[in-house]
């Protein structure tokens, strides 16, 4: 079934920006519908945000289990090689759930310090692993990357934080009516700030600003 998801915002851009960040999709995969073009107002009084209708334009394409099979060993295979080049001893595996194949690198004995680096500051080296990752599956198996890489359950243990910081940040908005901006995040971690704030009534979030700056902003839902 398609998905369509309506997102406001004080621009259109930003209304678009939000809504592809929820869908995980890019521009070219989704018809954008502008239900409401922004309006300043005089003095204030008056103002309107953005509002847009983004809508997938097809269900995206699922794999089977043995694709996705298919797809963690071609991921698991990778990264045990660009691994054993860095020097580093580490266990890879692969599960299957969700129709997503997930690989996680574990620490083999004491090399927990190699793992920090994997991961790198904010999660920077992991990202980069994961668009490295992405290349190398989309290339071999010719199909869309189904593959999440993780280090040490990185991931995991940064969705509950994040889940945590953006549900008391979107409470604190519902209550206050004061806007928040959180600190600049990946692609990933904003998609789930706005999945979160999705959750909570009476508030919306946007995206505001340019990559490696990009972030979240909270307000009060019009």
């Amino acid at each position: 079934m398609d998905r369509e998801i309506e997102r406001s915002a004080p621009s259109v851009e930003e209304a678009v920006e939000a809504a592809l960040e929820e869908l995980g999709a890019s521009e070219q995969e989704v018809t954008v519908e502008v239900l409401q073009e922004p309006r300043s107002g005089f003095l204030g009084v008056g103002a309107q945000p953005a509002i847009v209708r983004v809508r997938l334009r097809a269900r995206r394409e699922d794999l089977s289990e043995d694709e996705l099979e298919e797809q963690g060993e071609v991921a698991a295979d990778f990264l045990e090689g660009l691994l054993a080049r860095m020097g580093m001893s580490a266990d890879v595996d692969v599960e299957i759930r969700d129709g997503t194949a997930y690989v996680e690198i574990v620490a083999e004995g004491p090399d927990e310090e190699d793992m920090g680096l994997l991961i790198g500051r904010h999660g920077l080296t992991l990202e980069a692993l994961q668009e490295l990752t992405r290349v190398v599956v989309g290339r071999r198996t010719g199909a869309r990357c189904r593959v999440v890489v993780d280090v040490e359950d990185y991931r995991g243990r940064q969705r509950a934080r994040l889940v945590a910081r953006a549900r008391e940040a979107a409470q604190r908005v519902a209550r206050t009516g004061r806007e928040v901006e959180l600190e600049p995040m990946n692609a990933y971690e904003r998609k789930v700030v706005h999945d979160t704030v999705a959750e909570v009534s009476g508030v919306t979030s946007s995206s505001r600003g340019e990559e490696p700056e990009r972030r979240v902003v909270i307000r009060r839902r019009p």
